[in-house]
């Protein structure tokens, strides 16, 4: 017999000139995991911000039914009362808190009304062991890769009295290691009865953990499929997503690969805290022209490490090794002198540091190379807004002007404004951390087919990615990542998730 425990009927949001739902009606089975799909701008966080009070009664129409009861809630508190906790996809974490502080932020550990900052510590460790990270609670959040953050924000959840556990793409930042523990871990909520909704672009995922998945699109609900039914495949949801079958998860391409581009030798780099603490040992690789090159490797092998340190030495210190361009040695010390040498760096984490969610994307485009548009120290407006159009036609960007908020766009058009940022550069080499995270299967593709007409183009692309299956889909070659070593490179034809996963689980006495 069937027991909501939640039920939305015919809910309606409407912004300035933008109905972002549409008499969207959704219903969750007590103790079930139940997963939302959709395109990116589809209305699931927006609907799922509803069912919060982040939006609270009165911004929207319809109504919601708590153990069959209705409920108006007027804010994020008002929730949390009843037992509804969300983790948004951005992360809501003071950088300069310790992970305990954060966790207990609002809920803290009080004896006598002086916080206990023992019973606080020991809580968070106990939390931390639970979602399977392994840092200290004293640490400072802010040292912490997005990854790892994302995991100190499930256990700031589940400190609270959770009834109703919900989840924007909690995996999107985690590597196939991790993303199989949190879904060990929600099984093990689900045992507790704890009722879970997870908004997930992992289809895989989906079809591994979910009982029920209802599909968003266009701000109307499609339909909720039972996963345990016949014929519900990975490719019957993107059918019900994208409103057609999508052939193929990753565009053909022909490489032709031509000489040397980058090379990197013997690069080490120490942590920017702990010196003593090698994070990349004597990494080398090298990328040709019109080549795409994966970097695989679990967290905390040192993947975006390395990245960063070779842009600019944005991360680490005590940096060593050598960069080769075409042959000839050079130096990347600041951010400038690598886009000077033509590197170009996408960021894994476009909203923190990819983009500037304030400005519009004329702004965002021209920024990492405003010389190209200036004259005398002036920026030319009407030259930046050209440059801008040019790239919002070529990189299918959905934006009705360029003088659009970055903000205000989807994951996978942001993304498409990050690429379009760096390719304004001209860079011969192209740096892509995280390409595809928290974007749907359709802008995924659009991704992967842009990132092939670059190598087209005759750059050099590096691509790093969790996604073992995107690696295996785009790239030429495949390099590995353990404990900050390079254990392995294989090419396409040979490498398989197995036997990357193998290079990639290398102990360090292993490597050497």
């Amino acid at each position: 017999m069937a027991d909501p425990i939640l039920e939305m009927q015919s809910i309606t949001k409407t912004f300035p000139g933008v109905k972002a739902l549409q008499d969207v009606s959704l219903s969750v089975e007590r103790g079930e995991i139940h997963a939302i799909c959709g395109e990116n701008g589809a209305g699931k966080s927006t609907l799922m911000k509803v069912l919060s009070g982040v939006y609270p009664h009165g911004d929207y129409e319809g109504t919601i039914l708590l153990d069959g009861k209705e409920v108006q809630f007027g804010s994020i508190n008002d929730s949390e009362a009843q037992g509804i906790i969300i983790i948004h996809q951005e992360l809501a974490l003071v950088p300069y808190l310790s992970v305990a502080e954060n966790i207990f932020l609002g809920n803290e550990r009080v004896k006598r009304g002086v916080i206990d900052w023992n019973q606080a510590n020991a809580d968070a460790a106990a939390l931390l062991a639970r979602v399977g990270l392994d840092e200290l609670p004293v640490t400072p959040v802010g040292q912490l890769g997005v990854g790892k953050q994302q995991l100190v924000e499930i256990a700031k959840a589940l400190s609270k009295e959770v009834r109703l556990l919900i989840l924007d793409e909690p995996t999107a930042a985690l590597n196939d290691n991790d993303s199989e523990h949190l879904l060990g871990l929600l099984r093990q909520l689900q045992q507790q009865g704890i009722t879970c909704i997870m908004i997930s672009h992992k289809l895989n995922e989906i079809a591994e953990i979910a009982d029920n998945t209802t599909i968003i699109r266009d701000g109307r609900t499609i339909e909720t499929l039972d996963m345990k039914a016949d014929g519900v495949t990975q490719e019957r949801i993107i059918r019900g997503m994208v409103g057609r079958d999508l052939g193929h998860r990753f565009p053909p391409h022909e490489p032709n690969i031509g000489d040397e581009v980058l090379r990197i030798e013997d690069w080490t780099v120490h942590h920017p805290t702990q010196p003593e603490r090698i994070v990349v040992d004597g990494a080398s690789l090298n990328v040709r022209a019109g080549e795409i090159v994966g970097l695989a490797g679990l967290m905390g092998a040192g993947r975006t490490e390395l990245a960063m340190s070779l842009f600019g030495r944005t991360y680490g210190r005590n940096i060593t090794g050598r960069v080769y361009l075409r042959g000839e040695e050079i130096k990347t010390r600041t951010v400038a002198e690598a886009i000077d040498h033509g590197i170009a760096y996408a960021t894994e984490d476009r909203k923190k540091y990819g983009l500037n969610l304030i400005e519009d994307i004329r702004n965002n485009i021209s920024a990492a190379n405003l010389k190209k548009v200036s004259r005398l120290g002036w920026v030319n407006a009407n030259e930046e807004t050209k440059v801008a159009e040019s790239f919002r036609a070529s990189m299918n960007i959905k934006a009705p002007t360029v003088a659009a908020l970055a903000g205000k766009l989807s994951g996978g058009n942001q993304q498409k404004v990050v690429l379009s940022k760096w390719l304004f550069t001209d860079p011969e080499v192209l740096i892509l951390d995280e390409p595809t995270r928290g974007i749907d299967v359709g802008a995924k593709y659009e991704i992967y087919t842009l990132i092939n007409k670059l190598a087209e183009q005759g750059k050099a692309v590096l691509v790093i990615s969790s996604e073992l299956p995107e690696l295996l889909g785009i790239c030429n070659r495949i390099y590995t990542l353990s404990a900050g070593r390079i254990t392995g490179v294989l090419p396409r034809e040979q490498a398989t998730q197995e036997n990357l996963m193998q290079l990639m689980t290398k102990e360090r006495d292993q490597v050497r």
